[in-house]
């Protein structure tokens, strides 16, 4: 990632006509505002407008520019066009090149200005401002309700915390008519118009169509778009007072409710999984799940427990950490200490150190590993875990010391007989997991 800040002072704004589109700047008044400029249309609207009321309203504009490198030269062109254009009336510029040499998806796209935008949040700005306008959301809208979104998708697209969307109430002709009206430049991204992306369908094709068929169909998918989002505020107050959700560190708990609920919970859960293509039989399946089953879905997995539906991810592939290496305090997403005395109000599993062979080492569970309990008798390590009532969702998560298949402890719970203390220990120490 390449960044190039350039702070200097602003200039005095450019007489500009704002009768072409109107939306409300009060609200972000004294604010510091981060403006995302991609040199279209619809981004130039919006930094233009800002940038004309900037002093009326005290706000301190900057903008930041993600050069994709999908376009090649078009868009690097495009992101020197943006780079010109904030110089010459002195507005701060983040500009960011995506230098990732992988497949270059669109959800890797969106990720990746996620990151950037957080950049601009850490360099001083309150928010960052997207272009996004009412067709947009109504295209948002219309392809939710296409692949089966729940209610939550058909809200559309909202500000968040600390992203804002100043023009969501202004349509693609009032930006049109802006633009011309006050002569302001602008790049055209030309896979816009292109029919091989969903999203470029509905713009190009069912948009139009259906405002031919029903005038103001999408002002009105837009003041539906926003009481469902209205309604869906007040699910998530009602989640947080009753604390249904709850992130772990193995995935988020969802606690069993009323299904009207759960179900919001179940697609706040997967958003923060960051997975957008749920549907509403996913959700039914969700709901319904009953404990000792599994549901997986999206490179997810749900579990039933006994008060609610547990939802994971498959662990990223960590490699082993030789014991005699390890002096960290956490692994896995777990607090694990190794001390020389038991620590209180935490289960220490007591060892003899020196029973520890040198090849020993740091993991999570593997086919085929086997345990020595306490006192003898081996076991596969399924048929323990089993025994001892371990939830499926927490097996592939617990810190194991091992060497080869033979498990030697098991971390928080217990230490295998091969590695107990004796009459004949030297050195004791405690591992403690959290």
């Amino acid at each position: 990632m390449k960044i190039n800040l350039s702070f200097l002072p602003l200039a005095t704004p450019d007489e500009t006509c704002y009768n072409t589109i109107v939306f409300d700047l009060s609200a972000y008044a004294k604010r510091r505002i981060c403006v995302a400029v991609s040199g279209g249309r619809d981004s130039m609207a919006l930094i233009n407008f800002i940038y004309a009321r900037k002093d009326e309203y005290g706000i301190t504009l900057s903008a930041l520019n993600c050069d994709h490198g999908m376009r090649g030269d078009a868009s690097a062109r495009d992101s020197a066009f943006v780079a010109e254009w904030c110089k010459e009336r002195d507005i701060p510029l983040l500009r960011f090149v995506w230098d990732f040499k992988g497949n270059k998806t669109e959800q890797a796209a969106r990720l990746w200005r996620l990151s950037c935008y957080d950049v601009a949040l850490k360099n001083g700005a309150d928010c960052v401002a997207c272009a996004h306008h009412m067709d947009d959301n109504v295209e948002t809208v219309l392809f939710n309700l296409a692949r089966g979104s729940a209610a939550a998708g058909l809200s559309g697209i909202c500000d968040g915390e600390r992203i804002i969307h100043p023009m969501i109430s202004c349509t693609r002709k009032q930006i049109d008519d802006y633009i011309k009206a006050n002569s302001v430049p602008y790049r055209d991204d030309e896979t816009n118009f292109t029919e091989a992306y969903t999203r470029n369908k509905i713009r190009l094709k069912v948009l139009p169509e259906l405002q031919s068929a029903v005038p103001g169909a999408v002002g009105n998918i837009y003041r539906l778009s926003r009481l469902v989002a209205e309604d869906e505020k007040y699910f998530q107050k009602l989640i947080e007072e009753r604390n249904i959700l709850k992130k772990t560190f193995y995935g988020v708990e969802i606690a069993r409710c009323e299904s009207v609920v759960f179900k919001r919970a179940a697609v706040r859960a997967i958003k923060s999984f960051m997975r957008k293509d749920y549907t509403c039989e996913q959700l039914e399946r969700l709901c319904a799940l009953e404990k000792g089953k599994k549901f997986e879905f999206l490179n997810l997995t749900a579990y039933g427990g006994e008060d609610g539906v547990i939802i994971t991810e498959a662990l990223s592939p960590s490699p082993e950490i030789p014991f005699s290496e390890y002096c960290g305090d956490e692994f896995g997403g777990r607090r694990l200490v190794i001390l020389d005395e038991p620590k209180e109000g935490v289960k220490s599993l007591k060892f003899d150190r020196d029973a520890l062979p040198a090849t020993a080492a740091l993991r999570f569970r593997r086919d085929g590993d086997v345990f020595t309990k306490f006192g003898g008798g081996t076991k596969s390590l399924g048929d323990y875990f089993t025994d001892k009532k371990i939830p499926p969702w927490l097996r592939g998560r617990i810190p194991l010391v091992a060497d080869g298949r033979d498990v030697l402890a098991v971390c928080g719970e217990e230490i295998s007989d091969k590695i107990k203390v004796t009459e004949k220990t030297v050195r004791v120490k405690y591992i403690i997991c959290e």
